[in-house]
């Protein structure tokens, strides 16, 4: 899709290593829309145990902005670049936003696992804590198992949910 359709479209900005969260201050400082997907770990130190959020997808932040504003986004400390698709800056669906935001909302860490996109029928949640998310199923075990995919990064979020809480489109 072209940057052209929408005057502030979801961006994918890549950071430096281990940066996100830096990156993501700084990126609203400078007064651009930042999305940063963190989830919560239990993290064991040699003398502690200690709660820490962490980024869902390393050295990813997503910014949303108008297409001309874009490329003050590398002016910013800890940005390396952005995401292109067909040498132009690739644009992330607001529904993906969307679903990744319900994904961690509702979800564990557990319950959200990192895999590889696969191919399957699209769905509609129409019951439950995921209601309203659109994305992929794949069927195992008398269950479906909803791949939420940001097709763009070629990864897929897997969340187990009911077959009565699907409904197919």
């Amino acid at each position: 899709m072209l940057a052209k359709e929408n005057p502030n479209n979801w961006y994918v900005v890549y950071t430096q290593t281990n940066a996100e969260k830096r990156a993501e201050e700084r990126l609203s400082q400078a007064g651009f829309e930042v999305y940063l997907p963190l989830y919560e770990t239990l993290r064991q130190w040699s003398d502690r145990k200690k709660k820490v959020k962490l980024p869902l997808i390393r050295s990813v932040v997503f910014v949303r902005c108008a297409p001309e504003k874009l490329n003050a986004v590398y002016a910013i400390q800890g940005v390396k670049g952005i995401l292109k698709h067909l040498h132009q800056p690739a644009v992330v669906q607001a529904l993906e936003i969307r679903n990744l935001q319900l994904l961690l909302q509702e979800s564990t860490p557990e319950e959200a696992v990192l895999g590889c996109f696969r191919a399957g029928q699209y769905v509609a949640v129409v019951a439950g804590p995921f209601k309203g998310m659109h994305a992929k199923a794949i069927e195992t075990l008398n269950a479906y198992r909803l791949a939420v995919s940001l097709e763009l990064l070629g990864v897929a979020y897997v969340v187990n949910i009911p077959k009565s809480y699907i409904q197919v489109l």
